[in-house]
């Protein structure tokens, strides 16, 4: 039966260096007789089966005793601890091994420094070559934890800076709405009822959003419709939004990012009847959106330094390689998302 000691592999490598280390060990020790007689054959290879899985398990014990107590990024540290347990271990084991050998009769084994000496020397040579294999191993695997933890780790900022960004623009619209709704009631109460949906649509939106992490593009753009409908209110004629007809319907984006674009080209920049923000979101060749407005500077424009993209491009760069964009001149400002899948989906034939 396997023993639970050892995992699969550890058992497999085992028995296939068994013979090995048995014809090797036993020809050095007894030489030509271990092959061509019998009964010498027989007591020394059974002999060798103690032996072998005895020092076997003493050695991996030290090696796993070893390796479980170091500390975590210590791994030279570690090796040369286990280098120095092994060593003593193998020696120790190889003095223990031929003094038994030299025990049995009929094998003739002298309990000598001279036979004792070259068995150490080859021990310790694979003790340092099992060393700095589990030392490469660890180190590979220490790399790869803290790739994965700085993954998660930008991952996490990128979801919290998003985060921020959406809890920033929702309590400005809603105050902003609030407002506009308050003038409505009695200038226009069917308009006043009207806005109460459009709002209603707007938020019952917002809540499904941050719920998920993509969305179709084609449901944000829907959103983005009502809401501008919404703005349009409050502004009039002083903000124009042109949005695209229609768009493929595998297409995905982060829920709201056109919405925040929006509200910064709205918060930047200034907005009268004579001189309209005009802002036109368009698809591009290349499976991408573009958001362009106008500049008529009221503050400082959004910048790609800015916190606002800064959390946008962090949280788009979770899902896809394929970076923001922002191409900004005198006269226009705009701001290009990747879309996902980054290739169309192939849809099967039938």
């Amino acid at each position: 039966m396997k023993p639970a000691f050892f995992s699969k592999y550890e058992w497999w490598y085992h028995l296939a260096m068994m013979p090995v280390c048995f014809a090797l060990g036993n020809y050095y020790l007894i030489g030509e007789r271990y092959f061509i007689h019998w009964p010498s054959f027989l007591a020394a290879s059974s002999l060798a089966f103690v032996v072998y899985w005895s020092s076997v398990a003493i050695l991996t014990t030290v090696i796993r005793k070893t390796a479980g107590c170091a500390a975590v990024g210590q791994i030279l540290q570690q090796m040369l601890e286990m280098l120095w347990k092994l060593a003593a271990a193998t020696v120790l084991l190889m003095v223990f091994d031929i003094w038994i050998y030299s025990l049995v009769p009929g094998l003739d084994v002298e309990f000598s420094w001279s036979k004792i000496w070259p068995m150490v020397l080859v021990g310790l040579l694979c003790d340092a070559f099992i060393c700095a294999l589990l030392g490469l191993f660890y180190a590979l695997q220490q790399w790869k934890n803290d790739q994965a933890d700085d993954e998660k780790l930008a991952r996490q900022s990128a979801e919290v800076e998003f985060d921020a960004l959406k809890g920033q623009v929702n309590p400005h619209f809603l105050f902003n709405s609030l407002n506009t709704l308050s003038s409505l009631i009695s200038a226009d109460p069917a308009q006043a009822e009207d806005f109460v949906e459009d709002l209603a649509r707007i938020y019952r939106y917002m809540l499904q959003g941050g719920r998920t992490e993509l969305v179709p593009l084609q449901s944000e753009l829907s959103f983005l419709e009502v809401y501008v409908r919404l703005l349009k209110v409050r502004y009039h004629d002083a903000l124009v939004v042109h949005l695209p007809e229609r768009c493929p319907p595998d297409l995905m984006i982060l829920p709201l990012m056109l919405q925040i674009l929006l509200d910064n080209a709205i918060q930047y920049n200034v907005l009268s009847p004579s001189r309209p923000l005009t802002v036109t979101i368009m698809l591009t060749d290349d499976r991408a959106i573009r958001v362009t407005n106008n500049v008529q500077m009221r503050h400082r424009t959004l910048s790609a330094t800015g916190t606002g993209l800064r959390g946008l491009s962090a949280k788009l760069l979770t899902f896809t390689p394929r970076r923001l964009t922002v191409d900004e001149t005198s006269g226009t400002f705009s701001v290009t998302i990747p879309l996902l899948p980054e290739s169309p989906v192939q849809v099967p034939a039938r």
